[in-house]
């Protein structure tokens, strides 16, 4: 019997996403209850579905950063959340941090997730200009080769339709301010929901479990 997603039965089922990332999903400068994971979650129970996004954004996180406390946030084979969000390579990228390095740590990243059956929305960004065309496309290929790599769900860049526009983000040009995460939330909404939907299919194959 298949788990719905939809009113009660996905309340009564518990869904949990952890919103793994960085300022970006930590929610920097904006109001409580603005940050995006508070956000999508909202969305989402307004088409819906029913879910708690857990908030593991950490400001001024890098690749290596997630990793080094992957395992805290996911927890033991009975607290894990049933699905991920990873949001991570954006402060990579600003401090102009090797790429191959950075593949490296998120390649651990899913790797992990992957052995704890955990299905993935992975959000790519863009490598930043002023290191050079080189850089900026070895750095931007890291975030496709990986989704296809695991098969994961892919949302191309995370600042879509954000960056670079001022109405949408903070006075420092980098950071969404509250239309900025409403923007984004809107884009990334509906692959949100096929993660929600993925997740809800992995509860009901029986014998699935933590490894």
């Amino acid at each position: 019997m298949s788990v719905m997603v939809h009113g009660a039965n996905a309340a009564e089922a518990g869904l949990r996403i952890l919103a793994f990332g960085d300022s970006l999903t930590q929610g920097y400068g904006v109001p409580p209850g603005m940050d995006f994971p508070n956000v999508l979650e909202r969305a989402l129970k307004a088409k819906g579905v029913t879910a708690t996004i857990i908030n593991a954004g950490v400001s001024g996180d890098t690749s290596a950063g997630g990793l080094a406390r992957l395992d805290w946030s996911l927890g033991d084979a009975k607290t894990q959340p049933d699905a991920a969000i990873v949001e991570l390579g954006a402060n990579d990228g600003l401090r102009g941090l090797a790429p191959a390095e950075m593949e490296k740590n998120l390649d651990a990243i899913l790797a992990r997730l992957k052995a704890r059956n955990i299905p993935v929305l992975l959000a790519g960004m863009k490598g930043p200009r002023n290191f050079g065309s080189a850089y900026a496309a070895e750095y931007d290929a890291v975030f496709p080769r990986l989704a296809k790599k695991y098969g994961v769900l892919f949302y191309p860049f995370f600042l879509e339709g954000v960056a670079l526009d001022r109405a949408l983000v903070q006075p420092d040009g980098l950071h969404p301010n509250p239309k900025g995460v409403d923007a984004i939330v809107s884009r990334i909404a509906p692959l949100a929901i096929e993660l929600v939907h993925q997740a809800q299919g992995k509860r009901a194959q029986p014998g699935q479990s933590a490894r």
